[in-house]
């Protein structure tokens, strides 16, 4: 069976961390890390091994990091696909009023269209679609959504913690998705507009992210890089049951604590940043090696959604 594998990486700022984790605000100077400390290893780790990704841009670091735009120039010219994760990275957009929702997504949209010329890709923070951003974006001539996440056990897990954080009167920021989303198709599909977790007939297309026949174990960076040699082969071997396969990171996922300067409250409750960058990297290396022994093809969401457009499945 043919199979294809998207690398794509959300690139959220620290300050998205502090409000996960209920931390407050972060001294400004941590806006940048993982910009300037991450994205780098994640460029040299592709490059070795000429695949290109998709990088979900929270375009308020163009505007906070001058030397930002520079290094998603740097990304675009090596053939990585620059896509939109919003403006601010508001946890609860979906919640938010149109107006909100609109300018979030078009104030990225043309920011990141600055440097690529186009932008049809979205992510949406916290995995949370809805019906009025699918409106934005098929206003704005999208071609894909990769958004959904159908993972029960990744919302449970998040549930524990947020349940645990209001037990403390401490509130997090983030945010569970519309339930019926866990059970959404985990391929690529057409979604219905008022119900995104749903098949239907929209011009876009919804590029889910991986997660495992049957379980739906979730197949990302965060349990990936930080698992046991033997468990994450075990679920990049499941994953070849599918014909494509929306490998999604973070760019905290190759941070190293300790040189990278993280400071101690977010240490203690972010996990995996307690395992160092160089074993985070070698897992990183190591998934993408046994990914190329399988015989995977490397595409950017763009081109599996324009392949979905084309043929109505990724073939």
């Amino acid at each position: 069976m043919r199979r294809v594998c998207s690398v794509s990486v959300d690139l959220d700022p620290i300050p998205c961390y502090y409000r996960i984790h209920a931390l407050g605000e972060p001294p400004p100077a941590l806006r940048g890390l993982i910009l300037s400390a991450c994205l780098p290893r994640f460029s040299e780790a592709l490059a070795e091994r000429n695949i290109r990704a998709t990088f979900f841009v929270v375009a308020q670091d163009l505007d906070a990091d001058p030397s930002a735009r520079l290094m998603f120039q740097e990304l675009a010219k090596a053939g990585h696909e620059l896509a939109n994760h919003s403006y601010q990275h508001y946890y609860e957009l979906a919640r938010k009023p149109r107006d909100v929702i609109a300018d979030e997504i078009e104030r990225a949209h043309d920011l990141i269209g600055e440097l690529t010329g186009s932008v049809v890709g979205f992510r949406a923070p916290g995995y949370d679609v809805s019906r009025v951003m699918l409106d934005e974006l098929m206003r704005l001539g999208y071609r894909y959504d990769s958004s959904v996440f159908p993972a029960p056990g990744y919302y449970a897990a998040k549930a524990a913690v947020m349940g645990a954080y209001a037990v403390t009167g401490r509130k997090s920021g983030a945010v569970m998705i519309d339930p019926r989303g866990l059970m959404a198709p985990a391929d690529p599909y057409r979604p219905n507009p008022d119900r995104p977790w749903r098949r239907g007939q929209a011009p876009i297309v919804e590029l889910p992210i991986g997660v495992t026949p049957l379980a739906r174990t979730p197949v990302i960076g965060t349990n990936l890089l930080t698992a046991p040699q033997w468990l994450r082969r075990h679920w990049l071997g499941a994953m070849r049951r599918r014909a494509f396969f929306n490998l999604e990171l973070h760019g905290i996922d190759l941070a190293d604590a300790e040189t990278d300067g993280f400071p101690p409250e977010l240490i203690a409750r972010q996990a995996d940043l307690r395992t160092s960058g160089d074993k985070k990297l070698r897992a990183f290396e190591d998934s993408l090696d046994d990914l190329i022994s399988a015989g995977y093809e490397f595409a950017t969401l763009r081109e599996v959604a324009d392949e979905v457009q084309r043929e109505g499945r990724v073939r």
